[in-house]
């Protein structure tokens, strides 16, 4: 893994601890998205499809830094949206990092090096470059040609001055184990590490087409890492959530692990799913039916296996069973032979959509707070 030999003790002793008050569910990392506006329009995105009235609305620093607080989570990540459009992102980094929280801020990177002199190097922050694929694939996948030249120089820049940088890469239906370690090969030259994730179906994307089911997942990881032995990759992940990709884990996802807050509010019940809001994180865990959600348990849930439902399962594993852990070590990831058995879908229930109902309550809520204020309200979702 290429995560710091720090990090890594100052997250084993958060979870030592939580073990040891008995805590079944507690969060790993903050996921806060402080605004939903991007300056790109993925074809695979869910998250950018809001009427302007809501994508035009920012947290704030203060709620920003009091959902830290409120969360407890050692790690925030900052996606979006791109975190890099928010006015204030410098001094929500800022006030993150004094709390010696570890920050990941998620960036397609158009703005970054118009934007470095916001941010101070630190241990506590990293950049996480979207970054899908080698040029051709990447500039199909994020709807804009140039972006991937434009990243990569982004990267380089921000290295140069001493900024710890990694990539994110989303992967479709489509691409090539070749493709793929072609990529990596290309990371490692670059000098960054990577986190990979299989692309969730949000029901709001523009291209519902190239999203991967669960065997195909574990077939294609299973070939890229076989690729891979011997050559310098650097993942961003525990081991044990690159094996479960690669078929070898039986793991139930953990939602609660990574918690989202965002404009709405808490998310219920994961930073993919949508299905309403609380107003604390207390009342986020204490209230979200958790055992409904899930592959197996909900039809939206089916195909997922992505890193922010998996991850904390994975962390938690490693903990619990330390000599699976070291024997991942020791042998790496298994490519061949049979895999875990897959989660039966037979009692899975029905999806429900309820997207619309949230962004009209919301709308309705930005409507009344300016009618108060005296400004002139916008049109409506459905206008």
């Amino acid at each position: 893994m290429a995560i710091p030999f720090f990090k890594e003790m100052r997250i084993g002793a958060y979870v030592a601890k939580q073990k040891l008050m008995g805590r079944k569910r507690y969060p790993l990392v903050l996921m806060l998205e402080p605004l939903f506006r991007c300056n790109l329009a993925c074809a695979g995105c869910g998250k950018i499809d809001y009427p302007d009235a809501i994508l035009d609305q920012r947290m704030s620093v203060e709620e920003c830094l009091a959902a830290a607080d409120e969360c407890g989570a050692p790690m925030v990540a900052i996606p979006g949206g791109e975190p890099l459009v928010h006015k204030e992102i410098g001094e929500i980094v800022k006030g993150l990092v004094a709390k010696k929280k570890f920050v990941s801020l998620c960036t397609n990177a158009l703005l970054l090096e118009k934007k470095l002199h916001l941010f101070e190097p630190s241990p506590y922050l990293f950049f996480s470059v979207h970054l899908d694929g080698l040029k051709e694939h990447h500039d199909r996948s994020v709807c804009r040609a140039g972006t991937f030249d434009k990243a990569v120089a982004a990267i380089k820049a921000a290295k140069a001055k001493g900024f710890a940088v990694n990539v994110n890469a989303t992967i479709f239906e489509g691409i090539s184990a070749e493709e793929i370690a072609k990529y990596l090969d290309f990371t490692a030259e670059l000098g960054v590490g990577v986190s990979i994730s299989p692309g969730y179906a949000y029901e709001r994307a523009p291209d519902q087409q190239h999203f991967l089911a669960r065997k195909r997942t574990k077939e294609l990881f299973r070939k890229v890492f076989a690729l891979g032995k011997g050559k310098k990759w650097q993942f961003m992940h525990s081991s044990l959530f690159l094996d479960f990709l690669a078929g070898n884990q039986e793991f139930l996802c953990s939602p609660w692990g990574m918690p989202t807050r965002n404009i709405f509010g808490w998310q219920k019940p994961c930073y993919l799913v949508g299905e309403g809001y609380a107003k604390t994180f207390k009342e986020l865990m204490e209230t979200t039916d958790w055992d409904s959600y899930g592959t197996g348990r909900y039809e939206k849930c089916a195909d997922c296996m992505a890193h922010c439902g998996y991850e904390p399962t994975a962390a938690d594993a490693a903990f619990s069973n330390p000599l699976k852990l070291a024997k991942l070590s020791l042998f790496g990831v298994r490519t061949e032979g049979e895999m875990a058995p897959e989660i039966s879908l037979e009692s899975q229930r029905p999806a429900e959509y309820v997207f619309s109902r949230h962004v009209e309550q919301k709308i309705a809520d930005i409507h009344a707070a300016e009618t108060k204020a005296g400004k002139p309200t916008r049109l409506t979702a459905a206008e």
